[in-house]
């Protein structure tokens, strides 16, 4: 069975990664999906493809190092 590539970040998978992630940053994250009313997968997403690359709003847009 081969496995289906996302564009974007599942809920659950969201989930999943919330819940390895230190208190304080699980907080943070929980509270800016809540201030600008994106679903928490969303704002996961953008935090770590931010982090990738500066330019991408996504895992759709990033290019890992472009940013840099």
């Amino acid at each position: 069975m081969q496995a289906k590539l996302q564009e974007q970040l599942s809920p659950a998978d969201a989930e999943v990664i919330l819940g390895r992630l230190p208190e304080r940053i699980r907080t943070a994250l929980i509270a800016r999906a809540a201030e600008i009313e994106y679903p928490i997968e969303a704002v996961v997403e953008m935090a770590i493809a931010s982090f990738l690359d500066t330019e991408a709003l996504g895992f759709a847009h990033c290019k890992p190092g472009r940013g840099q």
